[in-house]
């Protein structure tokens, strides 16, 4: 398995679609920043990405000290760092009265048709919650909006086709619409990251332009490959068909942190993703990582989490409780 698809595998991402909108210009609307609408969309969410999808039409997006872009249909765009933005028919339009996204939610609407009754833009609007240590890892480098349009792929035309099918499913009153959107969501985003990969330029840092990369990404698919192996620099680098220098400074450069400093992150993160799944024993999660000895696994944990494995999963437990 990729390293790609065994983060977003360990990411735990939790999606939904949340409105189907027909605007007619003039129209915009503001949405705050994602960690404060967090608590609507997704109760005990550590981290929350909003996405747009543009079924029809075309419009803007503006966000603080950015240009206005343009969006026109198949575009789907995803702030990785959550921030605050408009969308709107036109640039320097002012919110509509009760236009924030946080106002807009509190109503739980899933159909939304508003505007001056000009030319209408049809949009998609969801979200996923993750865990903030993963996605702060899977979304490092990324600009404020990401933007790619979905039409230019492969599986672009069946996701617009099953995001309109799901959307009237889930206003039927047959079970199982919302689920269905709920991966629909997850598989959006997924292609988004996939697309965003593909048109990167050079120049570019970041997680995911390591795993592009072709030195950086081996050595990466080798590290989540195998997790638990005792790799070496060495080892990685003939893995990668590099040479140590090379690896070490290219994996700096783009990922941000050593091969060897990274592979302790993952190994970590992988046995917080055990820690709060599963009833595993101490030993076995240690082992499962890479770890020989409990007092191994619980010094690197404890310098990671700031607690010992046993404490920080008793807290996860009462987290969930709450």
């Amino acid at each position: 398995m990729d390293a790609l698809s065994e983060t977003l595998r360990v990411v735990r991402l939790v999606g939904a679609i949340f409105i189907n909108a027909r605007f007619t210009a003039p129209w915009c609307y503001q949405s705050p920043r994602a960690d404060t609408v967090a608590p609507v969309l997704e109760p005990g969410a550590e981290r929350v990405v909003i996405f747009h999808l543009i079924t029809d039409g075309e419009c803007y997006v503006e966000m603080a000290n950015e240009p206005p872009v343009r969006l026109v249909a198949g575009d789907a765009i995803v702030f990785p760092q959550g921030d605050a933005h408009r969308m709107t028919s036109q640039p320097g339009l002012p919110p509509a009265t009760g236009g924030r996204l946080d106002r807009v939610l509190a109503r739980r609407p899933r159909q939304l048709d508003y505007g001056g009754g000009g030319p209408a833009t049809r949009l998609v609007c969801g979200y996923l919650a993750c865990d903030a240590r993963l996605a702060g890892m899977l979304l490092t480098g990324l600009p404020p909006l990401v933007r790619v349009n979905v039409r230019g792929s492969n599986a672009g035309a069946w996701l617009e086709a099953s995001v309109r099918y799901a959307l009237a499913e889930a206003r039927s009153p047959r079970p199982g619409g919302a689920g269905v959107l709920s991966k629909l969501a997850e598989v959006l985003f997924i292609e988004v990251l996939r697309l965003y990969m593909n048109e990167q330029s050079e120049g570019r840092t970041g997680w995911l332009a390591g795993v592009g990369d072709r030195v950086v990404g081996a050595a990466l698919n080798a590290m989540h490959k195998n997790p638990a192996h005792a790799w070496s620099l060495d080892e990685l680098a003939r893995t990668a068909s590099s040479s140590r220098s090379v690896l070490a400074e290219r994996f700096q450069q783009l990922v941000g942190s050593s091969p060897m400093q990274y592979l302790t992150q993952w190994r970590m993160l992988l046995a917080a993703n055990l820690l709060s799944r599963s009833n595993a024993p101490l030993a076995s999660i240690a082992e499962d990582v890479g770890y020989q000895t409990d007092t191994a696994f619980s010094r690197a944990f404890r310098r990671e989490y700031g607690a010992p494995p046993a404490a920080w999963r008793r807290s996860q437990t009462m987290r969930v409780q709450a």
